[in-house]
């Protein structure tokens, strides 16, 4: 059997387990109190599932399964571990809605399971300041903690529209494929491709078609987490093995939407005292939205965006541009976008006019159907006593 028909047999049984696995979850969510109810400044109309996380999840072990024999076990092991983990907390999180520290803590957790059980860490940044590698040494272990807990949560701040933090990590997978393929990492890139078809499937059920105008069902913080893990989970893969050299600088260009938009917002909140966890609509895809773009609409446009972005780093590298011009203008983008978003009406009169430009309709004036609210139960008068 060719590897390339071997490949497509395999991403087509992911993508079908997680599709049945999403199909059958959904009459189950109700009973197991896995729904995402519209309130505060969430956006959705209706009660929506979130069990998006455990099907995909479920396609992903079902790598694990069949490397085992392949891969180190070990390595499988400590992947489906440290996924388990971080799946189970954020399931805890989607039901009960648990303080942030135990969600750090599982992450935290998560990452020293992938150090050391599976042996992946961030041992160097390549060679950023001349030709020598910048070795981390002793540092590489909380480094590689720093880097895996950023990822996660920069997925997690970006999963505010249907289907934007799913394409957004397809993409990236899809690219990191590539890379690893065009360096004849076969090994990694059949990883890679695999998970994505597990997040095809998913976004079969959370973007919204013609057919279709709204989300079936969302990720959740068990999905977010699980899809975190797994882009740190192959970058550093990618970017620290010997025998296979990537610059690690091309992670941060790979997945630069949630990155920059996490790292801004971060720094923006600590320097007005708030927490970094702080719930708020300053993320790129509602200032998108107020200069109105649709959920499907911003999805697109950033995932677009974001392929653009990796594939010219990458292209980059190979010609031989120096890994510190590239870091160079990432620090560029963040500090741009920490100035343009300073301040909200500018941000949203900028993306009005991207709209525009870009000849995109209005969501509200392109015939999409209205948005009917759930009507809320009847009260029902108190009884008074006869006399």
């Amino acid at each position: 059997m060719s590897l390339l028909l071997e490949y497509t047999l395999e991403a087509t049984s992911i993508f079908i387990v997680t599709g049945v696995l999403l199909k059958a979850l959904h009459p189950l969510a109700l009973q197991w109190k896995l729904l995402d109810l519209p309130h505060g400044r969430k956006d959705h109309a209706y009660a929506t599932p979130v069990t998006g996380g455990v099907a995909m999840l479920a396609g992903v072990l079902l790598i694990s399964i069949w490397d085992l024999g392949r891969s180190a076990p070990t390595t499988m092991v400590s992947f489906s571990l440290a996924a388990i983990v971080l799946s189970a907390v954020g399931l805890w999180d989607d039901r009960c809605d648990v303080r942030w520290y135990w969600r750090i803590l599982a992450q935290i957790g998560a990452a020293l399971i992938m150090i050391y059980g599976a042996d992946i860490r961030v041992e160097h940044l390549g060679t950023l300041f001349g030709q020598e590698r910048v070795s981390l040494g002793v540092f590489a272990v909380p480094f590689t903690v720093f880097a895996t807990v950023g990822i996660i949560n920069a997925v997690n701040m970006i999963d505010g529209a249907d289907g934007l933090a799913g394409l957004l990590v397809a993409a990236a997978l899809l690219m990191l494929a590539l890379a690893a393929a065009r360096i004849g990492n076969s090994g990694l890139a059949r990883h890679a491709l695999l998970a994505a078809s597990a997040v095809a499937a998913f976004l079969l059920y959370n973007m919204r078609f013609p057919w279709q105008v709204r989300a079936k069902a969302f990720m959740g913080n068990a999905g977010s987490a699980l899809l975190g893990l797994l882009i740190a989970w192959v970058c550093f893969r990618l970017t620290q093995n010997p025998r296979y050299p990537v610059a690690p600088v091309l992670a941060l260009w790979l997945l630069p939407v949630p990155i920059i938009d996490c790292l801004v917002l971060t720094v923006r909140r600590m320097s007005q005292g708030r927490s970094p966890f702080s719930a708020s609509r300053e993320h790129v895809h509602h200032l998108m939205q107020d200069g109105g773009f649709g959920p499907t609409q911003c999805a697109l446009v950033l995932t677009v965006a974001s392929l653009i972005c990796g594939l010219a780093a990458d292209q980059a590298l190979h010609l031989g541009v120096p890994q510190s011009a590239l870091l160079i203008a990432f620090i560029a983008a963040c500090v741009a976008w920490y100035a343009i978003s300073a301040r909200r009406p500018r941000a949203v009169a900028l993306f009005g006019r991207m709209r525009r430009r870009l000849g995109i309709a209005h969501p509200l004036h392109a015939g999409a159907p209205p948005v009917r609210l759930q009507a809320p139960p009847p009260v029902r008068p108190a009884r008074v006593p006869k006399r």
